[in-house]
């Protein structure tokens, strides 16, 4: 197939790459302008729009899709089919409906769930025992198409939204080769979405990851997993950030109020949650690197009862 591609994070990449080495003639690449990033403020490049320079593949960075000059630019290329992952911008009913076989979009999860800007790290966040991905047919609502194929990915224990992001990326490229033959072959079968048994997964922020102690321990961790690597979980300490990577849950109490360091040991120290204790094992003191508890505890003085607070 003649395909235009639109896609702007990592996530996509695998999709571009997939399609292309599955023999489909990827006319161009649609992606996210460029952004100025670090102190020097040097532009930088979108992870589609790298892959797709590597491979020749024509590159058209838009502000606004769907404005009508945007909108006669796709048409020249008069491609069959349309695939969307992770773009980042809302496509008009113009561009929906502009190629035969319309636009299919790769979303990270098993629709109806977790519809919206980051299904990857609520999914963890919320304890989900299994993520996927689902191939649609795109229409106006946002993630409200018609489901064609879906693939289910079982969460480790230990997942993060890292760990996560990779698993579904590599399926995700795969599910839309998949599809792309069954739309080919005239063997897609559409299934129309019901209602979502989940909150409309919003894109995340920073203000996200500002632990309020007075939750449960096992909220925290999954909190933490979730937000693993970006914008992760943070508490204060000393006047000072901590970013926490790693923890474990210790179905313990004590009558310390909720956020008190309650037991340090060599490797590790134990914080006094809204309902259990948090064994943390992993963090990033403000203005260091990440490490292991053991390595933080012999930099520095932490001591029982003292308070780690919301920031």
């Amino acid at each position: 197939m003649k395909v235009i591609f639109m896609g702007t994070p990592d996530f996509s990449v695998g999709t571009l790459e997939a399609l292309v080495e599955a023999g489909h003639e990827v006319v161009l690449a649609v992606t996210q302008p460029d952004k100025p990033k670090g102190r020097g403020g040097k532009m930088q490049y979108t992870p589609v729009k790298e892959a797709a320079l590597a491979r020749d593949i024509p590159v058209y960075q838009p502000k606004k899709i769907r404005e009508p000059e945007c909108i006669e630019e796709l048409k020249k290329y008069n491609a069959d089919i349309m695939v969307v992952i992770a773009f980042g911008q809302i496509l008009p009913k113009e561009i929906l409906q502009m190629t035969p076989y319309g636009c299919i979009n790769v979303h990270a999860s098993l629709l109806p769930k977790y519809r919206g800007a980051a299904p990857i790290q609520w999914a963890v966040i919320d304890g989900e025992k299994v993520s996927g991905v689902t191939t649609m047919q795109m229409n106006e609502g946002l993630d409200t198409g018609d489901m064609i194929l879906k693939t289910e990915i079982p969460l480790d224990p230990k997942e993060t939204g890292g760990s996560l992001h990779d698993k579904l990326a590599e399926a995700g490229a795969k599910l839309c080769v998949e599809t792309l033959k069954c739309l080919e072959d005239k063997t897609a079968a559409w299934e129309p979405q019901g209602e979502s048994t989940t909150a409309y997964a919003k894109m995340l922020d920073k203000n996200l990851g500002n632990i309020n102690w007075n939750d449960p321990a096992v909220q925290i961790e999954r909190l933490i997993r979730g937000l693993n690597p970006w914008p992760s979980a943070y508490t204060h300490w000393n006047d000072k950030v901590i970013k926490l990577w790693q923890a474990d849950v210790v179905e313990d109490n004590t009558d310390q109020e909720a956020g008190t360091i309650v037991k340090v040991e060599k490797d590790s120290f134990y914080v006094q949650t809204g309902e259990g204790l948090l064994k943390i094992e992993e963090l990033q003191l403000q203005g260091k690197k990440r490490m292991d508890a053991g390595a933080f505890l012999r930099g520095n003085h932490l001591e029982y009862g003292e308070i780690l607070k919301k920031c």
